[in-house]
């Protein structure tokens, strides 16, 4: 039973990337057939942003008196009917209006699972699931090229999503037998104690830490990937074809990065593979920042970044319990996740205004300054719970957690 639970939420996590590189791998030819400009696929990822953020905040409350596995369920049949709603949409409202179910369903989703998964398994399955998420969204451009070139047009795409979603949903409905007896045999799944609300979850020691240091990761990997083929462009003067390979070699590191993690997790555990994490993305930065003749350390560099990025956000997640609590964490996690979304969604954004009216070389300082505030944060985050006192105690798990000691066994009882 445990071995099928664990092989469900994987598939669900490569569920989880399958939407996210749909739109912008689509919308060069939706753009076209909705008639409107290229742009405005801006206000449909604000959008979906959006709703991801409200639903990430509303996910404690949701799982508390659902549990994980009916929100997890019910979720991807809602990003599963948004899906198909944009796949028979032929007019820019109607993508604008399905992209709100979209964004909640993900938003629910994604903080759904990642906190049931720090809960019952161990840190490496975290960086292998983050790593699934990878695949789907590699896996997802393919399926629209295909409609593409076959002249299905771009609701192929959506449509043949649509379908896996669906298929994934009937399969996770099925399932929620699973899900009921691992929640019903610890104190990280459904229970009835009240939700607690965002001001209660910002007093809650060391969460300011974690939330600034959420939403700077974001903020830097989804600035790297949306402007560093224009940065090796415009001011390094490299071709467009090579920038642009290299540039996608950015997020093969993050995937292959938290393949690699995973036989390192456990041992390392979380706030190492965060502090390892952290320096192999300097490393990366300083080759792309330091102004060699040369264009290898530049383009090598972003690859080295992302093989840094790899650890960092399944390896934050994974430490929550642990930090906060198990009574905690799902609050905290979606607030984490509305974090998340919050960077991702401003800082590319900030940043194309900074190129547009300042210079586009300015682009490794600028993830360079939320690297560093991601350290600082990350350490005094660790230094907070270095010295608070812990009280163990240990979560009814399956003995293949093997967790470091501190790394996702013991719930801390300090203070809110």
């Amino acid at each position: 039973m445990y071995s099928l639970l664990l092989v469900i939420i994987y598939i669900a996590f490569i569920s989880l990337g399958l939407p996210d590189s749909l739109l912008g791998s689509g919308w060069p030819e939706m753009r076209l057939s909705l008639g409107v400009p290229l742009s405005y696929a801006g206000i449909v990822s604000m959008i979906i942003a959006g709703g991801t953020i409200v639903s990430s905040l509303l996910s404690d409350r949701l799982t508390r008196k659902l549990g994980a596995g009916l929100v997890t369920a019910v979720s991807v049949a809602m990003t599963a009917a948004a899906l198909f709603g944009f796949s028979v949409s032929r007019s820019f409202w109607l993508v604008c209006l399905f992209a709100v179910p979209y964004g909640l369903g993900a938003g629910a989703v994604d903080a759904a699972l990642n906190n049931y998964v720090a809960l019952h398994y161990a840190s490496r399955h975290m960086s292998w699931l983050h790593c699934f998420w990878g695949v789907g969204a590699s896996i997802s451009p393919y399926i629209m090229g295909y409609g593409l070139t076959r002249g299905l047009g771009w609701s192929s795409g959506y449509r043949t999503v649509f379908i896996i979603q669906i298929i994934l949903s009937v399969v996770l409905f099925a399932s929620l037998s699973l899900w009921k007896k691992r929640e019903n045999g610890d104190s990280g799944g459904r229970n009835d104690a009240a939700p607690m609300g965002l001001s209660r979850i910002i007093r809650v020691k060391g969460v300011v830490y974690v939330l600034v240091a959420f939403f700077c990761y974001c903020a830097m990997e989804t600035t790297a990937g949306l402007w560093a083929s224009s940065y090796l462009v415009i001011a390094r003067g490299i071709s467009s074809e090579t920038a642009a390979r290299y540039a996608s070699l950015f997020y093969l590191g993050i995937t292959c990065g938290r393949f690699i993690s995973g036989f390192a997790a456990n041992k390392a555990g979380d706030k190492g593979m965060i502090r390892i994490g952290i320096g192999v993305i300097l490393i990366g930065m300083t080759a792309v920042l330091i102004p060699f003749k040369a264009d290898w350390p530049s383009l090598y560099g972003l690859v080295i970044i992302g093989l840094g990025c790899a650890p960092v956000y399944p390896s934050i997640i994974h430490s929550t319990p642990s930090n906060f609590g198990a009574d905690k964490s799902q609050a905290i996690i979606g607030v984490q996740m509305a974090s998340a979304y919050l960077g991702s969604t401003l800082a590319p954004p900030l940043f194309g205004l900074i190129a547009n009216h300042i210079d586009m070389g300015l682009f490794p300082v600028y993830m360079l300054v939320f690297t560093a505030l991601m350290l600082v944060m990350t350490e005094k985050l660790n230094r907070t719970f270095k010295l608070a006192p812990v009280t163990p105690h240990i979560i009814n798990r399956n003995n293949d957690r093997g967790d470091k000691p501190g790394d996702g066994v013991t719930q801390r009882h300090g203070k809110d």
